[in-house]
């Protein structure tokens, strides 16, 4: 039910990060075009955070590679290729995808995310799981009446799970409806505020309406919910909150802009 899942857009741009070192002499000559240091440090880089070791093999293959490259670049120029309207509408992304992430690189690292705003959103995410995790089962459908009648079934002595197979739920109809251990936050809140109130072994004696349509639902277990230490979860944390940081700015970027 209801899960929210951090913005594709943030983690994209956010994606990666290669350092540029200083300049140095070029690591080859291909007729008469010197290619610069620079690039075979960054493929180097590239392989090294895919778990190569530095080696001189990786380097001498990362120069060979290089030199191949501008072999071919050469002669597609030599063909026109690089004139093309298609290609160079994807030189002209590909350069500004590279841009864009060097700016929110910068961006990230001159507006970090404080150690008092990583406990405040701890501190917020314990208060919204709360001390106890339910383990509660359901019943979806599409009207009241129909929900009506599932209550009914279960009054006459029919198993939560038998009747569970009218649901229009497919994550959980062909379990029973069982929904696992789940804290409230997880749910909306029409459907949370039901299940806290139910004794264990119980179910909602009306149904319960929310924007998925209208739920039965039985609370089969609870027990204690102990939250993972700060320094645990720390490092997810701090990635969401940049990604927040990074959407903000864009979208406050999007807003000051005259689009036509």
């Amino acid at each position: 039910l209801m899960k929210r899942f951090p913005s594709r857009l943030a983690i994209t741009l956010l994606a990666g990060f290669l350092a540029v070192p200083a300049f140095a002499a070029p690591i080859a000559t291909v007729n008469g075009v010197a290619i610069p240091a620079e690039r075979a440090e960054s493929m180097i880089a590239e392989q090294r955070a895919q778990g190569a070791p530095d080696s001189p093999q990786l380097k001498d293959a990362v120069r060979e590679e290089l030199i191949r490259r501008e072999v071919l670049a050469q002669d597609a120029a030599r063909a026109g290729v690089d004139k093309r309207a298609d290609v160079q509408a994807q030189m002209d992304m590909a350069k500004q995808a590279i841009l864009i992430r060097a700016y929110l690189q910068d961006y990230i690292k001159n507006n970090p995310v404080s150690d008092a705003d990583l406990q405040k959103e701890y501190q917020g995410i314990k208060s919204r799981m709360g001390d106890k995790e339910y383990k509660a089962r359901h019943v979806l459908v599409e009207t009241e009446n129909e929900a009506k009648a599932v209550i009914a079934r279960l009054q006459s002595g029919e198993a939560f799970e038998e009747v569970a197979k009218v649901s229009r739920d497919p994550g959980s109809k062909d379990k029973g409806g069982e929904l696992g251990w789940s804290n409230p936050g997880m749910f909306v809140a029409p459907f949370s505020e039901a299940m806290v109130k139910l004794e264990k072994g119980k179910y909602t004696a009306a149904p319960v309406k929310s924007d998925f349509g209208y739920h039965v639902i039985q609370l089969d277990d609870v027990r204690t919910l102990q939250a993972p230490p700060f320094d645990e979860v720390k490092p997810q944390l701090q990635q969401r909150l940049q990604q927040q940081k990074v959407e903000q700015h864009v979208m406050e970027l999007r807003n000051k802009a005259k689009v036509q």
